[in-house]
């Protein structure tokens, strides 16, 4: 029985989430969000991508990635920033804002989370939020982040009987009360938010579209794709993902290249080597057993394939040397992708 293609990405590109700040704002307002690189290290140190995201809990306000154009956000939405790109929320579309300074942001990630920020005079308050962050790798594969836009909003309509509604009911009851262990259920309750805005931007998009998330909502890919993630070490071949996922050979390599944007013996390839670099990067496994567990028969024919398509050694890659941009190759020999001992289906 193969697995769900999305949750074992997630897992595998190590996405964990942090709510930071609670804010109360009074019009006229405006917040700036921090730069990445002075979250990146509290969420998930040696993580190389951070995904903001903020929740109206109360009022109205505005969205806008500096340089771009506002999206307005309704109390029980929420909008997510999948790049971190720098951008503002305010009460008016025109209004500027500078990023927290490093001093503000030290006290925050010193403090019970979320910390409260207050930019109300007068008690009459005309927007609250709780905003967060989400930490993942993005190298050397993670096809989910190239198949996103830079600005997803997503609203419950039926109010507060969706799961958005519950999740923001929930994190303001979190928020309001300060029980013990709320920072870790907060924390968990933003990557189960993150997962649903997915599902329904998923369920958004046009028949036409490519990408891997369209990929999923193909019930042909989906299956292969579910395949190739449970059974990376598994000597596949174009044939036998065509026969396991109900397509001729020649329909399943057209439609996933076509879709996914890469052929299913590339993505194989590359999602070995993403499951490699993940266990070099969290674990003490040896080399040695790295490879057998993603499939090569040897240790010289896994590093010779990871040196070439990632661009350092495995040996560098955990000790945490990146390559530089380009140094890799998106190409792989037939010998490299598929270079198994005979699969244990």
């Amino acid at each position: 029985m193969a697995g769900d293609a999305l949750s074992d990405l997630l897992k595998t590109v190590r996405l964990t989430g942090a709510t930071f700040f609670d804010i109360k704002a009074q019009d006229p307002w405006a917040v700036c969000s921090p730069a990445p690189s002075s979250i990146l290290p509290k969420i998930l140190p040696g993580a190389d991508h951070l995904i903001s995201y903020h929740v109206l809990t109360t009022g109205r306000c505005f969205a806008r990635i500096i340089g771009k154009e506002a999206i307005v956000v309704e109390a029980g939405e929420v909008v997510v920033f999948t790049r971190s790109d720098p951008h503002i929320m305010s009460s008016n579309p025109d209004l500027q804002a500078d990023p927290p300074t490093a001093d503000v942001l030290e006290i925050a990630s010193a403090s019970q989370k979320p910390f409260h920020l207050n930019y109300v005079s007068d008690g009459s308050i005309s927007a609250g939020l709780v905003c967060g962050y989400l930490a993942c790798d993005a190298l050397p594969f993670n096809p989910l982040l190239e198949a996103l836009p830079q600005v997803i909003k997503a609203g419950d309509s039926k109010g507060d009987a969706g799961w958005l509604g519950q999740f923001i009911k929930l994190a303001v009851s979190e928020v309001a009360q300060k029980r013990a262990g709320s920072e870790t259920v907060l924390t968990k309750l933003s990557e189960l938010m993150f997962v649903d805005v997915l599902r329904r931007y998923v369920e958004s998009l046009p028949p036409q579209h490519t990408g891997w998330l369209a990929g999923l909502r193909d019930p042909h890919l989906n299956k292969a794709l579910a395949l190739i993630h449970d059974r990376p070490a598994s000597n596949w071949t174009v044939e036998a993902l065509a026969k396991e996922s109900a397509l001729s050979r020649t329909v399943l390599a057209e439609r996933f290249t076509k879709i996914v944007g890469m052929p299913p013996m590339h993505y194989l390839a590359k999602w070995r080597m993403q499951i490699a670099s993940e266990l070099l990067s969290t674990g003490n496994v040896n080399i040695a057993t790295i490879a057998a567990d993603i499939g090569y028969e040897s240790e010289a024919a896994f590093s010779r394939a990871f040196k070439k398509m990632i661009g350092v050694p495995p040996s560098a890659w955990r000790l945490g040397v990146r390559p530089a941009p380009g140094s890799g190759s998106d190409e792989a020999s037939e010998t490299e992708i598929a270079p198994a001992a005979p699969a244990a289906n």
